[in-house]
């Protein structure tokens, strides 16, 4: 009788080791399967193994195979498995691949199983097969059942991200998966933050530095390891394991990773990813610097860029030919002359060296007294998120009771995670020390009593991040420049027009956000 013996384990260390849960090795069944055959006295002509397959689904490869060469060549006769549950553990796909096994006159061999052509033997096969079903759904149910009680407690439960690695440690006599920082990846996925949140970068082009500085994907068995694309990086940047959260069906739970990105950087990172999605901005072709500080001033639309016929640069309102067409019709306007007006937007807002000590002097009394008023606040913020922690706890305890659906947890984490990111800001704000405050403003009014010299005298990529940091908006209408709007603490220097005229601006109040002072 001409055999062939069919092998299959479910995950790559069954290929290669013992026995577990999910059956012998793949070594452990050949050895059986060959030792039954030599008993019997038949020939062995081939062998198929699918190594780290389920059999909960028939789209395996080997089996594949196998079952095309019996439907075709006919040349078999027996079909040795070690169990039946190495052939499938689907009802469905069992009585299919013992249909065509018969239609061919071929038998089925269990080694560990006594399998008839009887209606009894037949209904003994039954009972296996409907056993094999169970048993992977059972698994199944219980293995995501671990999955999500290793979540509540913080562990990970999936595959480690890019920047972590998956290991088992043995605690407490007994083996414990969980991730931890990856040395080789992990320095380049926090670069991949913080570059991110400066807002001087694009995806596509933080692919390029990422991939010219290392970072490298792991590598599948159909696909080779090289460095990552724009959509991975897009997944890289949102997902929150990296701030230390662990997120599992919609819930999340504070992980017992290490992070490798603060939460401030990971809610930065958030908002710049959904601001630009929100205006489909991206990388085009051709770019300039003023791009991401000029506006229409009729629509509100970004300025792009566009070079004509190779030579001719203009810059146009996206609202002409944006996906969402809003129907402006502003001119598209020479590069050249809204150049030259933004180098003398600089002249027209520098300011004289001798208001200097003045200004200074107003300035400091201003953030001194700031500094008193916001001892109450930051004592309140402070009592605000300790209270946002108790809720998350209660929350997470009255879910686990059933006293709240995942519905209602989703919702509350959601507003109590608004209700933090804003507390955390606004302390990060009024938490300044005085010396600091000093040292960013002495900075700025350096800047601004010299601001047109260097930003004339500046390289293209300094240009950008000078009005990047100095300016929220430009917006132009008619090809000129119709309004401006500043970052504190330039708004302070710069917001009033008294200041074009000669006398010095009355000081409002200092309240800049933190991640803006970074900036």
């Amino acid at each position: 009788m001409r055999c062939v013996v069919y092998l299959r384990v479910s995950t790559r260390e069954q290929a290669e080791h013992g026995e577990g849960e999910e059956g012998f090795s793949i070594p452990a069944q050949r050895e059986a399967c060959v030792r039954h055959i030599k008993e019997k006295g038949w020939d062995l002509v081939d062998e198929y193994a699918d190594r780290g397959e389920s059999a909960r689904s028939a789209d395996r490869p080997q089996l594949k195979e196998m079952l095309a060469r019996i439907a075709e060549d006919a040349d078999v006769d027996a079909v040795v498995v070690h169990k039946i549950d190495r052939l499938a553990r689907n009802m469905e796909d069992h009585v299919a691949i013992r249909a065509l096994l018969r239609r061919r006159s071929v038998t089925l061999v269990s080694v560990t199983e006594n399998l008839e052509e009887t209606a009894s033997g037949r209904l003994v096969e039954g009972i296996h097969a409907l056993m094999a079903e169970f048993y992977s759904a059972n698994l199944a149910s219980e293995i995501k059942k671990g999955m999500a009680q290793k979540a509540k407690m913080g562990g990970w439960p999936h595959a480690a991200p890019l920047g972590y690695t998956n290991v088992r440690e043995t605690m407490s006599g007994r083996q414990v998966a969980h991730i931890v920082v990856d040395p080789e990846r992990a320095p380049h996925i926090t670069a991949a933050f913080e570059l991110y949140s400066t807002g001087e970068w694009t995806l596509e082009r933080l692919v390029q530095e990422l991939a010219h500085r290392g970072l490298r994907n792991r590598g599948r068995r159909d696909r080779p390891v090289g460095p990552i694309g724009v959509s991975a990086l897009a997944n890289v940047l949102s997902n929150k394991a990296y701030a230390g959260i662990v997120s599992w069906e919609g819930v999340e739970y504070p992980g017992l990773h290490q992070p490798l990105i603060d939460t401030t950087t990971f809610n930065t990172v958030q908002d710049l990813l959904a601001a630009r999605a929100a205006r489909g901005t991206r990388e085009r072709r051709h770019n300039h610097y003023l791009k991401g500080t000029l506006f229409c001033g009729v629509c509100g639309r970004g300025l792009s860029f566009q070079l004509a016929k190779g030579r001719y640069e203009y810059l146009y309102c996206l609202g002409q030919k944006n996906r969402n067409p809003t129907g402006c019709q502003e001119p598209y306007m020479p590069a050249g002359d809204l150049e030259a007006q933004v180098e003398q937007l600089y002249e027209r807002i520098q300011l004289p060296t001798s208001w200097l000590k003045r200004l200074r002097e107003e300035l400091e009394a201003e953030i001194t007294a700031r500094q008193h008023r916001n001892a109450a606040e930051r004592e309140f913020l402070t009592r605000k998120l300790a209270k946002a922690d108790t809720e998350r706890r209660k929350l997470l305890d009255a879910y686990y009771a059933g006293a709240i659906d995942v519905a209602t947890l989703k919702a509350e984490q959601a507003r109590i995670a608004t209700d933090v990111r804003a507390a955390e800001e606004r302390l990060a704000a009024v938490d300044a020390h005085l010396a600091e405050w000093q040292e960013i403003l002495e900075t700025a009014m350096r800047f601004a009593t010299n601001c047109a010299k260097a930003y004339a005298r500046a390289s293209v990529p300094t240009r950008r991040r000078f009005n990047q940091a100095v300016f929220t908006r430009i917006e132009v209408r008619d090809g000129k420049i119709a309004d401006v709007g500043y970052h504190p603490p330039f708004d302070l220097l710069f917001s009033s027009s008294e200041f074009e005229y000669g006398d010095l601006v009355e000081v409002k109040g200092l309240e800049p956000s933190a991640s803006t002072l970074r900036t």
